[in-house]
């Protein structure tokens, strides 16, 4: 009985791996096969708990994902034979018996489904943490502060969206690449910035979603190579990962980039990602993408934060503003204004887009900085206390919490007091 139990326990364990590793591409095929994801995933489920059952008794086959793909190919056309509205569907996607394995391009199939223009930028996005990332519902909910439920009516709704308008669950053809990149990029990019600094008030950081926004982006690199923004994107993660050893402390608190120790950020995935910045350029077709890329490497390539470029920094974002104009934008401007000309001339800069960012944890942090640097802390005061009262991330609003504490002035020392009635 324990050796059976041990077994279960391997199997569990392979399985567990095959689908962090795989869930993807297998769906992937399924769904292109099948036109429904949501019938690809419970013939998936279906063969998952068929090995369970089999491979502790039989053994692990050499090819597991294969394996898992054919079993649940089989599953699926049961329950497509066993419906009636299902039959239909099934002589289409039984045209060809041959269930090919799963790929790369498998699995940015489903990413490009999930991204598609139908749905809107939520839909887009939980649905790729979900059906791209393997993430469950109440993990996605939490990371988003949604109820359970309401995250789980979110993805019904756009698995049933992409399905009544049979979106195709495959990689586009190139001419159309200038439309269906864009949603793409974002959701990677919204993906890896959830797992950068986490919106959820229980985890500061969410290492497993900034890994596969990055295994993604680059599957997607590799796809299309030619495409500019694409690998702006990936450099740009890149340029990000390299600092990710930094970010917290041994104690589990935020440090930010002017503390970071930079003799310990990976100078390999700096250089990787500077070559392939390099490449994007050449192609003379700026985006971004490129240009948050090229930000994020003055940054990189600094001997520290007092010698940062500065001047560039600002200049790369004039270009930002031409190509993506927003409060977020200027508002990174602004700091690199703070340092090459002045804090009195950023602090102008932050509050000309008061009224888009006031709701901004952000835009209160800037501006706590400079009114600081302006001798102002009392404004200063104020506007941390903004700031954290915005914040969510258990790491940021720790640290927003000592800054304040820092700020406020020291309690008079109490003077020697004579008993009353005395003199």
């Amino acid at each position: 009985m324990t050796a059976g139990w041990g077994r279960l326990g391997l199997v569990s364990d392979v399985v567990d791996r095959i689908w962090r590793t795989d869930a993807a591409g297998m769906l992937g095929v399924l769904a292109r096969r099948f036109g429904d994801l949501d019938l690809a995933e419970e013939a998936l489920q279906d063969a998952v708990a068929e090995a369970i059952e089999r491979w502790p008794r039989d053994g692990v086959p050499d090819n597991a994902a294969g394996w898992l793909v054919t079993t649940a190919w089989r599953k699926g056309v049961d329950r497509l034979r066993r419906d009636a509205n299902g039959r239909r569907k099934l002589a289409v996607a039984a045209q060809d018996e041959a269930v090919a394995e799963p790929s790369d391009d498998d699995r940015l199939g489903i990413v490009f489904a999930c991204c598609h223009p139908v749905l809107a930028e939520p839909a887009q996005v939980a649905l790729t943490l979900h059906a791209a990332a393997g993430l469950p519902a109440e993990t996605i909910a939490a990371a988003f502060l949604l109820p359970g439920a309401t995250m789980a009516q979110r993805l019904v709704r756009a698995k049933r969206l992409l399905r009544e308008r049979e979106v195709r669950f495959e990689v586009p053809e190139p001419d159309t690449y200038a439309q269906r990149l864009p949603p793409v990029l974002a959701v990677l990019y919204l993906i890896y910035n959830e797992g950068y600094l986490a919106t959820s008030r229980d985890t500061p950081h969410r290492r497993e979603l900034t890994r596969e926004a990055l295994d993604l982006a680059r599957e997607l690199h590799r796809l299309m190579p030619a495409e500019p923004e694409v690998a702006g994107l990936v450099a740009l993660l890149e340029l990000h990962e390299s600092r990710a050893a930094t970010r917290f402390g041994a104690d589990g608190r935020l440090v930010l980039l002017e503390d970071q120790d930079r003799a310990r950020w990976d100078r390999g995935l700096i250089r990787v990602a500077m070559r392939r910045l390099a490449t994007a350029a050449a192609r003379d077709r700026p985006g971004p993408y490129q240009l948050e890329a090229a930000i994020a490497a003055q940054h990189a390539l600094a001997p520290s934060y007092e010698r940062t470029d500065w001047a560039a920094l600002r200049r790369h974002y004039d270009l930002l503003m031409t190509l993506r104009p927003s409060p977020v934008v200027r508002l990174g401007r602004a700091v690199a204004t703070g340092f090459a000309i002045g804090p009195a001339e950023a602090l102008a800069e932050v509050d000309a887009v008061a009224d888009q960012l006031s709701g901004y944890r952000l835009w209160h942090a800037t501006r706590a900085d400079l009114l600081l640097r302006l001798g102002r802390p009392e404004e200063a005061i104020e506007a941390t206390s903004r700031a954290l009262a915005l914040a969510t991330n258990p790491a940021e609003r720790e640290l927003l919490t000592r800054r304040l504490a820092a700020l406020q002035p020291a309690p008079p020392h109490p003077a020697t007091a004579q008993p009353r009635g005395q003199g």
